[in-house]
């Protein structure tokens, strides 16, 4: 029987192999989402009533079991609006951002949406939410592409 001769280390080691394999990352089950609902109050909006807003529309829309979905408001951000001359009160847009766990999130979306809760007082107006972003990654949502498609 022939034996066979190996390559010598001289004639391999200008040939080096590149590994064929590409490492990507997946996140299957993402622990936190993200909202970002902002209000149609005209009046500026503070954390604690924001809370309250949230907490009575969650008690609202699934009892008491709603009350009992932990969230976080992450940002409160209140921008003055462009008003015509003829109106005295400026208007403010409040942005909230909200961490809520995973698996709540679809109730938090849907509690909020359908609330309409109201200030009483001289001049009050009515509260709504609208969800502008939702995403399980931070991020993305504050500066991944496709900004333009959601409500400014």
């Amino acid at each position: 029987m022939a034996k066979r001769k190996r390559n010598s280390t001289a004639e391999g080691a200008g040939k080096k192999k590149t590994p064929d394999t590409t490492i990507t990352f997946i996140s299957r089950k993402p622990e936190w989402a993200v909202t970002q609902p902002p209000s149609s109050n005209s009046e500026p909006l503070d954390l604690l009533t924001a809370k309250t807003y949230l907490t009575s529309a969650l008690s609202q829309f699934l009892g008491l079991s709603g009350t009992a979905i932990p969230f976080d408001i992450l940002k409160l951000q209140a921008e003055s609006l462009p008003v015509g001359a003829a109106s005295a009160r400026r208007k403010t847009r409040n942005t909230l951002w909200i961490r809520v766990p995973h698996g709540d999130a679809a109730a938090l979306i849907a509690a909020v949406s359908s609330w309409v809760g109201g200030s009483s007082g001289d001049g009050g107006s009515s509260v709504a939410w609208k969800i502008r972003a939702k995403g399980s990654w931070l991020g993305a949502l504050v500066g991944g592409t496709g900004r333009e498609l959601f409500a400014q």
